[in-house]
């Protein structure tokens, strides 16, 4: 299995309630019904104000390496991602467990 985690930060003067994370949120919440791919899929607000933190996570899983790329050539999941880009910057990491 692959892990595939994902860290979103809004930008700068971008908040939550904006009608675009609204969606983008949607978005992400709607994959794991939609991908088959997806074995485990689950997406949160961060519930911390450290400076550091992120401001929304993504934890999903795949069976493997080629079901991970069906996952990001999903075109559910470039939906979401085109949304995203449009106010929000990420790092992910990708790892078996």
């Amino acid at each position: 299995m692959i892990r595939h985690l994902v860290l979103l930060k809004l930008n700068e003067g971008v908040e939550r309630d904006d009608p675009r994370v609204v969606e983008g949120v949607a978005a992400f919440r709607a994959l794991g019904g939609q991908i088959p791919e997806l074995k485990f899929w689950e997406c949160e607000w961060n519930i911390t104000d450290r400076p550091v933190a992120y401001d929304f996570a993504i934890n999903s899983a795949v069976e493997d390496t080629d079901a991970l790329k069906r996952y990001i050539e999903h075109p559910a999941h470039q939906a979401g991602v085109a949304l995203w880009r449009e106010f929000a910057t990420w790092v992910i990491a990708d790892y078996e467990f």
